[in-house]
């Protein structure tokens, strides 16, 4: 796979950057968005509870945040840490979308900058989880921030040029109205609001709910010297979080699809790439052992370093 360890797509002139200085801005459009999603998630529970929208929430949810989010957006199409072919792509991106936070290239956008951010000795507390947790949701799901002085975000043309991207992020929010429509058509209003909006509140809310915690507590094998922001290991949330509760592991072999590396520690996103894999569907599978070593990833534990990867 040519591009399977991607140039960063950080660009840094001759201007000066600077990760701490700068605003957080309101968005409108966020705000409605989720305020929108939020309301009809109330009314799910309020007026129109049924089990049949309620394993529709399940299932629906399911599939998004790992066949879309945690394996297409973040695992594909952010870290090309496996290579696949575009059809399949495009699905599990397409699929990504479907959870109402991003479109393609403003979720590399937001996701490269942040991570940039956090490789810094400092950064901006929006960068970093430390307000506290209702000011840091407000921030995360109903702003966006302005630095003064940024880097440059460069997207390589194999993504920008993809037509199907560009028609992605331009109707992002859109998205969820063909599946709406056939939710109604099979299970009426029940299945509108806990198909479509009870979803997208729940993993909207949960993803920044696991990054804000996996920046802040649980449990560390390594530190990643010179930055500002650490990655920790949120147990027992494996299974609900696809995986990406290992973010301390992340942190530590960022470019890997692989996050959990032990029995105990599950991962729902990688068990997707294996299968995919032995079906001749994904290939070139970046594993942590396959990656460079880094001089700044430290072991905190004395076997950290000898983790067994399953």
């Amino acid at each position: 796979m040519n591009d399977s360890h991607r140039m960063s797509r950080i660009l840094i002139d001759s201007r000066p950057v600077d990760p701490c200085v700068g605003r957080v801005k309101w968005s409108p459009v966020k705000s409605l968005w989720l305020g929108g999603m939020y309301t009809g998630a109330v009314l799910a529970v309020a007026i129109a509870f049924s089990w049949s929208g309620f394993i529709l929430f399940g299932i629906t949810s399911i599939l998004t945040l790992c066949i879309g989010h945690s394996v297409g957006m973040h695992r594909r199409l952010i870290h090309y840490s496996f290579g696949c072919p575009l059809w399949l792509e495009r699905l599990m991106v397409y699929t990504g979308t479907l959870i109402g936070l991003a479109g393609p290239f403003s979720i590399i956008a937001m996701h490269e900058m942040r991570d940039w951010a956090q490789r810094q000795p400092r950064c901006h507390d929006y960068f970093a989880s430390r307000r506290p947790l209702l000011l840091d949701w407000f921030w995360i799901l109903n702003c966006d921030i302005h630095l003064e002085r940024a880097p440059t975000i460069q997207l390589e043309q194999r993504v920008l040029g993809d037509r199907v991207y560009w028609v992605l992020e331009r109707t992002r929010y859109l998205q969820q109205l063909p599946w709406a429509l056939a939710f109604y058509a099979i299970g009426g209003w029940s299945w509108v609001l806990w198909g479509s909006c009870m979803r997208v509140s729940v993993c909207m809310t949960g993803h920044w709910f696991v990054g804000y915690v996996a920046h802040r507590w649980g449990q560390r094998s390594w530190h990643i010297d010179g930055a500002g922001v650490q990655g920790y290991n949120v147990r027992f949330c494996g299974l609900l979080t696809m995986g990406e509760c290992w973010h301390n592991i992340h942190h530590a072999y960022p470019d890997a699809a692989q996050m959990g590396l032990t029995p105990t520690q599950f991962d729902p996103g990688w068990w997707l790439i294996q299968g995919l894999e032995i079906l001749g569907l994904a290939w070139d599978v970046v594993r942590p052992e396959d990656l460079p070593v880094r001089p700044e990833r430290q072991a905190l534990l004395p076997d950290a370093g000898q983790l067994q990867i399953l």
